[in-house]
């Protein structure tokens, strides 16, 4: 079944592209993201009077102040912010366009498609790693970092999405992401929660991972395959097969594709280590535990 050509009225169309295209030159131009990431919000967020008010000097409320200074995101914090392994000169530009993506989502205009769709596109092109032609990104999309992604052709990532780059994270060409998928790169140690592992985690070309799904850190979802709803991946799926389950096995191979795929007795093998990301601390960092727990086992 193909779906319909939706288009907008021409003035509706003319008014978009021009913003778009404004914000894209601002963006890619020497001017300050956070200038630019502040001016485009107090606009869509309708908030012109009151900032310019407020930046005259005149009378605002205390909440009004918070609401007006939030639009800059040198004013924010993001829970990235505080991961020790980041690269701080990559998080300094990712989290300003992140926070642009997330602001944008929270006013009315994110619920207008057409608008929407080309509007992420043009943001994934400055916050992304690399990204493809053609992809649609929906509402409610959340990211570590978002400079460690890389995103083929023709994707579509649904609604409440996860992309967790704090790793490494492919998407290759024609890929479909459900509503509320989540797709990972990093891993805790079981029985220290502060020790973290970062893996490259590679979603290959026309891969569908289905509702509600979960990739595991380090997984390779193999070319034309299927994650099924409510699954866990935490083993690799060859290309063609139907992985489901928690954890997800392969259950079967796509129909018509057996000439080509491996059998389902030679999948379900872990290979996330092939993937592992090492990475270093700074030296001068000092370490600490939100949860001050005393991880020794009793025969330490």
């Amino acid at each position: 079944m193909t779906k319909r050509h939706v288009s907008l009225p021409p003035l509706a169309e003319e008014g978009l592209q021009a913003f778009i295209e404004e914000v894209d030159e601002r963006l890619s131009s020497d001017e300050d993201t956070c200038d630019v990431v502040e001016d485009v919000l107090v606009d869509l967020h309708g908030d012109r009077e009151a900032y310019e008010r407020w930046q005259s000097g005149g009378d605002v409320t205390p909440a009004e102040r918070v609401r007006l200074q939030g639009y800059d995101p040198c004013n924010t914090t993001l829970e990235s912010e505080y991961y020790a392994e980041k690269d701080e000169d990559a998080f300094e530009r990712s989290k300003h366009l992140q926070w642009l993506w997330r602001q944008f989502d929270a006013t009315p205009m994110a619920d207008n498609i057409e608008f929407a769709l080309r509007f992420r596109r043009m943001l994934a092109g400055h916050l992304f790693e690399d990204c493809g032609d053609d992809c649609r990104f929906f509402k409610g999309i959340t990211f570590t970092y978002g400079h460690n992604i890389t995103v083929g052709d023709n994707v579509v990532i649904h609604d409440d999405v996860h992309l967790d780059d704090r790793g490494k994270l492919t998407v290759g060409d024609r890929v479909s992401i459900s509503d509320d998928a989540h797709v990972y790169s990093h891993d805790h140690d079981a029985a220290d929660q502060t020790e973290v592992d970062l893996y490259h985690t590679v979603v290959e070309d026309d891969v569908r991972v289905t509702y509600d799904s979960m990739v595991r850190a380090g997984v390779r979802l193999g070319e034309n395959s299927i994650l099924a709803a409510k699954s866990i991946a935490q083993r690799d799926v060859p290309a063609h097969h139907v992985a489901a389950g928690q954890p997800a096995k392969s259950i079967t191979v796509k129909p018509g594709w057996e000439p080509v795929a491996e059998s389902t007795e030679d999948a379900n093998v872990d290979r996330r280590e092939e993937r592992r990301i090492e990475y270093d601390l700074p030296e001068d960092l000092e370490p600490f535990d939100e949860f001050g727990r005393d991880r020794s086992p009793p025969d330490a």
